[in-house]
Parts: C-alpha cells; structure tokens; sequence
C-alpha cells in the first residue's frame, strides 16, 4: 500500500516514515529540502533498511502536485507535514505562511477529491486552543482565535478539511492536534534539525548544553503555575509518529465514525519549563546554564492534552517518559556535535 508523507525529511515527517515502513507500508516522500537536509533519507534506510522513494517537489507550484498525481495514481493515503511552523516568523511574514500552508494544502486536497477514496491525516496544533480555559484540553474545547498567522493557518486548515469531507463522500480525514513534541528516534540515526536559533525549548537546552548557545532563556517565573514557568505537554516523537500511522490505519480500515475526525496526541502530563531543565540535569549530569528573564508575548500559561479520546477510540497511547525523550535528545545532540 502506497502512502505519500510530504515534509517527510523533517523532524516528525521523518520518524513517521520510519514509522510507516516498519508496518509494511510503501512510502513515498515531498519535501521542498527548504527546512530538511537529503541526509535524512540515510537515516530513514539505515533504520529501516528501506529507501523510501523521494521527490525534491514545491507543494506551491500547483502543475508539479498535478503531475505528481498522474504519475503516482495507486496513492492510497496522504501524510501531510509540510508546512511553514515559527510562530514568530509567522508574525512577521503572514503571506508566506497563508501561501505555504493554506495554498499547498488546497492543491492536495483537490487532487485527492478526484479520487473514488482517499485517506488524509493533517498535521495539526494544539495552538488552535489558545489559552484554554480548562486543564486539561479536550478536544471539545473551544477553538480560539488565533494568536499568530502561523496558528491561524491550522485553524483554517482544519476548516478546510472538514469542509472538503463533507461534500466528498470518497475522502476521509483525520486531523491530529499535536502538543509539544521533542526527542530523536533511539537509534540516533535521525533527530530535530532546527535551522537557525531553535524555536522550541528542548533543542535549545540540549544547544545550550552542547556549548551552541551560550545560556537559555526561561521567559517569566511569575506565570499561576507551581513553579511560576509555562507548563506544556512535552511527547516523544517517536510517540507521535506511531499516532500518524494508528490513525492512517483507521481510516484504511473504515474504523472512522465520520468523515472527519480530531484527537489530540499528547501524554497527558503537564511539565513546567523548569521542570523540563531539571529533567535534562538529571539524564545528562550536566548543569544547564540558564537565567529568568521577562514574559514573552503570545505565551500561554498552560496546555496539556486530556488524552481520553485517542486512548480509547483511536486506540493510541504514550509510552515514554519526559526524562526518556529527554535522553534522546541529548544523544542526538551528541551524535551530531561529536561530542
């Protein structure tokens, strides 16, 4: 069975892949390289010992995505990651983002929607909660107006999705709203690779610690929370990955309830910033130099999934710990700085 990942190179598209592979699935990979390195695809086989096919492809250049098609007709289901992710970036570029990922998402769905059956999982955010006002968040919780482009390209994306489902009996979607992921698959062979300063807090903590970066920045201690720093749900990636194919496989299966589904993936468990640090210092035995600094705009207090749906209808769950994602991370890190 033939599935297409786009953004497959990347850091949750490509353990997704291995993934994939490891069930049996045919994969075949888009990826623009514009945030990913070719590289990847040598630690996809190494794991897998599997070369997945691969095509250098920009989703934006609309005839590409058709020819795409007409060439890989037996598509059973789409994967889709690609995608612009920074919020910040977001704020300051919009257009880019609503191009990138509005535009390319609607080239993929029209090609899908000419098909008899087609199965579609959309990479989604637990930004489109914003502050919620309840801990933890289901996915019933209400879908607030978006504190970036960036989150704002996923609220419309799901839109879009669930408005396509409905008039297209032959396309099935299931749109995964992920909370913080981090780690590095265990064998080391494939990780994080932020371009540029990481956006996210685990890679630059395990930076910070590699000598990358010359201390971390904890954004505000005075947040309504035990410690005073952000809570956030922090999940393996190698975790979420085995969400994506768990859900294909519903939707393959006909399991699906309606045409168009959401879960959250998360553990379940809120982690302070702090909490996180502490969880480095223990698995690495490093002391991580880091100092408090003032709020940042657009952070929110808290978020961590209420995981009860994907446990019990999806029939996912987590299985490592904050301090075993921790670890990988930091493997990773070494494996790549020599260290």
């Amino acid at each position: 069975m033939k599935i297409l990942v786009t953004g497959g190179l990347g850091f949750i598209g490509s353990h997704a892949v291995v993934e994939l592979q490891s069930e049996g699935f045919e994969v075949i990979i888009i990826d623009d390289c514009s945030n990913a390195s070719e590289k990847v695809l040598e630690g996809i086989t190494a794991i897998t010992d599997k070369v997945p096919i691969f095509e250098k492809l920009d989703l934006k250049e609309k005839d590409k995505v058709q020819d795409f098609f007409k060439r890989h007709q037996d598509i059973e289901g789409v994967i889709h990651f690609a995608a612009s992710k920074a919020v910040g970036e977001s704020v300051e570029k919009p257009l880019l983002y609503y191009e990138n990922n509005i535009g390319t998402l609607v080239y993929l769905l029209k090609e899908l929607s000419q098909k008899s059956k087609s199965s579609f999982i959309f990479s989604s955010s637990c930004t489109v909660y914003g502050q919620a006002d309840e801990m933890p968040i289901t996915e019933d919780a209400p879908v607030k107006v978006a504190e970036s482009p960036y989150g704002n390209t996923k609220q419309m994306g799901e839109e879009i999705i669930a408005d396509t489902c409905k008039v297209t009996p032959g396309l099935k979607a299931i749109a995964l709203r992920y909370f913080n992921p981090m780690g590095a698959h265990p064998s080391v062979e494939i990780g994080e690779l932020p371009v540029g300063v990481p956006q996210n807090l685990v890679p630059f903590i395990t930076q910070t610690a590699a000598g990358l970066r010359e201390k971390l920045s904890v954004f505000g201690n005075d947040y309504p929370t035990g410690d005073g720093t952000c809570i956030r749900d922090y999940i393996h990636v190698v975790d979420l990955a085995r969400a994506h194919v768990v859900a294909l496989q519903r939707l393959l299966e006909e399991k699906n309830d309606e045409n168009y589904e959401v879960f959250n993936v998360g553990t379940g468990k809120g982690s302070s910033v702090l909490e996180a640090i502490q969880s480095f210092e223990r698995v690495s035995g490093k002391k991580l130099n880091y100092e408090i600094v003032d709020r940042r705009p657009g952070d929110i207090t808290s978020a961590y999934a209420d995981t009860t749906k994907a446990n019990t209808v999806l029939g996912w769950k987590a299985k490592s710990t904050l301090d075993e994602a921790m670890k990988s991370a930091w493997e990773w890190e070494k494996k790549i700085r020599k260290l």
